[in-house]
C-alpha cells in the first residue's frame, strides 16, 4: 500500500495511491488531519485496513508534497565516496557526516514542477532516499535503527548550487529556496531491510542518467545516521532523513549542466516508485 496527499477539487486529502486512482481515506479518520498525525499516533495499519476493498474516489487530482507540514527535514550531505572526489579539493572522506536543515516550503510534489527562481539559474537535481520516522527516540542503537522507520519515499533534493557558497560552512540559503525540490510521491510502509539495504537509487534528466549507485554504497548508512543524528536530538514520529545522494549532479559535470525550464527529472528506486518533476522558471 502506498499513501499520499493530494488536493482533488481544491480540497486537500490524504489516501492510498492506486493505478486507477486514489482513495480518499482522510474523511475516515477526522481525528488526524494530516499523514503526519497518521504517522504521530503510528496508524499507517489503520490506513491499510480502511482501504482494503474500497473503490477509487479521484481519478483527476495532484500530488502534494507527502508531508507538506512536516517540522523537520535533516539531509545527509557527501555521503557516497565519489561524492567527496568530485569536490577536488583534496580531502579525506570525512569521519562525520555532513548534516543540513530543509524545510517543508522548499518541496513539491510529484509531478509538479521544480521552481527556478530569476535571482540564480544554478538549479541542480539531487536524487535521494528519504526515510520517515515512525517511532520516537533518542541514543537508537544502530542494531535498533530501521525499528524506528515507519515509511520510505523519494526525494529531488534540488539545490541552488551558487547561492551554497555564499558563507564558508553554510548552505543553508542554497537549499531552501522555495519549491526547489520534491518529496514523494508517497509514503511506502517499511517493513523489510532489503528495501533500503539492496536499493538501487537512479536518477534520469530528459531521459539520460546521470545518477546511478545503489544504497549499501553509502559511507554513512542508515542505520548510523540514525544513530548519529538522535544522539544529539530526539527523533519524532514524522522527521524526515534525507539519506544522500551519488555522484552525478549537474554541478560535477564538466561542464556543468544546471536545470532549463522543459527539463523533466526522474529519480527512481524499485519498491518505491518514481519521482517525476518538470522544471518552471518562477513567476514574479
Amino acid at each position: 500500500m502506498k499513501y499520499a496527499t493530494y488536493t482533488a477539487g481544491g480540497k486537500p486529502y490524504f489516501g492510498a495511491a492506486t493505478d486507477q486512482g486514489m482513495i480518499a481515506l482522510s474523511p475516515d479518520f477526522p481525528q488526524w488531519p494530516s499523514l503526519l498525525d497518521v504517522l504521530r499516533a503510528g496508524a499507517l495499519d489503520q490506513l491499510a485496513t480502511a482501504a482494503e476493498g474500497k473503490p477509487v474516489t479521484h481519478t483527476e487530482f495532484r500530488y502534494d508534497m507527502v508531508l507538506p507540514n512536516a517540522r523537520r527535514i535533516l539531509c545527509v550531505g557527501v555521503n557516497f565516496p565519489d561524492r567527496n572526489a568530485e569536490y577536488k579539493d583534496g580531502s579525506e572522506q570525512p569521519k562525520y557526516m555532513s548534516l543540513f536543515p530543509r524545510f517543508a516550503s522548499g518541496f513539491t510534489g510529484h509531478g509538479q514542477p521544480l521552481i527556478r527562481p530569476p535571482e540564480n539559474h544554478s538549479l541542480d537535481y539531487e536524487g535521494e532516499v528519504a526515510i520517515v520516522i515512525g517511532k520516537a527516540g533518542r541514543r537508537i542503537s544502530q542494531d535498533d535503527a530501521y525499528d524506528h522507520i515507519a515509511a520510505l519515499t523519494l526525494c529531488n533534493e534540488g539545490t541552488i548550487r551558487d547561492w551554497v557558497r555564499h558563507a564558508k560552512f553554510n548552505v543553508t540559503q542554497g537549499k531552501n529556496w522555495d519549491r526547489s525540490g520534491a518529496i514523494g510521491p508517497w509514503l511506502v510502509p517499511f517493513s523489510d531491510a532489503a528495501q533500503l539495504d539492496d536499493a538501487r537509487i537512479i536518477t534520469r534528466v530528459n531521459g539520460e542518467v546521470r545518477q546511478d549507485d545503489t544504497l549499501d554504497r553509502m559511507t554513512h548508512p542508515v542505520r548510523r545516521q540514525i544513530e548519529y543524528i538522535s544522539t544529539f536530538m530526539t527523533l519524532q514520529p514524522g522527521d524526515i532523513i534525507v539519506t544522500g545522494t551519488p555522484t552525478g549532479a549537474g554541478a560535477r559535470l564538466d561542464p556543468p549542466k544546471y536545470l532549463v525550464p522543459g527539463d523533466i527529472v526522474e529519480v527512481e528506486v524499485e519498491g518505491i516508485g518514481i519521482l517525476r518533476n518538470g522544471v518552471e522558471d518562477e513567476v514574479v
